[in-house]
């Protein structure tokens, strides 16, 4: 099939400091991703093009962009399901360096500020590990498989607002710990998370359950941090 490619373009480095266009038409298989055209394009059209990838197959959380319209990652989505007119853009709500690359840096430090680690400094009783059943352990099941891809909070009207807002990715990664039941820091996280930038300035919108490529209730992980504050 015949695909039209648009793709955003941004380098002030080389003097497109003004943001635009280029358009390719790529012959394409259905079952091509939109990372393939991609690779076309800057291995055989234009070596320019610039857009982070690493694993391809939708585990690194790389490549996430706006597809369409829609945040996605380049490596997931099939040429068959979004069509013969494929519009390629970088994530909102983080500057853009070049083409599709972003500063991630707010993005990770949102992630740090909610200490997204294991704190338990306890030696367990026999010297050995924290036990846990799978009762707990389901208990933040769904949080553990975020990416970091960055699709949830870049969807998020808030966040691309308001630069105080941790974002639903942060949020996500302190609920991993905050209900995880080896962990001695929730009472800490929950006070960060009640702060201004915090869980209540989310408005609910689903885009970031929407966006996840993981499928993680977002929203839900979001109003049980919120529950836990209030009590």
């Amino acid at each position: 099939m015949l695909v039209y490619l648009k793709i955003f373009r941004y380098n002030p480095e080389a003097g497109r400091s003004t943001p635009s266009f280029d358009t390719y038409n790529i012959e394409a298989q259905p079952t091509d991703r939109v990372l393939d055209l991609l690779e076309h394009v800057k291995g055989h059209v234009d070596g320019t093009l610039s857009f982070r990838r690493s694993c391809a197959h939708g585990v690194c959380g790389s490549d996430a962009m706006r597809i369409n319209g829609r945040n996605m990652l380049a490596c997931k989505v099939l040429v068959k399901d979004v069509g013969n007119e494929i519009t390629v853009e970088p994530i909102l709500g983080l500057p853009v360096l070049k083409d599709m690359i972003v500063d991630m840096e707010p993005f990770f430090d949102s992630y740090k500020a909610v200490m997204p680690y294991l704190v338990n400094d306890e030696v367990p009783a026999d010297g050995k590990e924290r036990l846990q059943s799978p009762e707990q352990r389901e208990r933040f099941d769904d949080t553990t498989k975020c990416i970091m891809c960055a699709a949830c909070t870049t969807s998020c009207p808030v966040y691309w607002a308001d630069d105080q807002y941790v974002g639903p990715a942060a949020i996500v990664n302190a609920h991993r710990f905050i209900f995880d039941s080896r962990d001695q820091a929730g009472g800490e996280r929950l006070k960060i998370l009640s702060d201004h930038g915090g869980v209540f300035r989310c408005r609910t919108a689903f885009n970031c359950t929407e966006a996840c490529p993981r499928e993680i209730h977002v929203t839900q992980a979001i109003a049980e941090v919120k529950q836990a504050i209030t009590g």
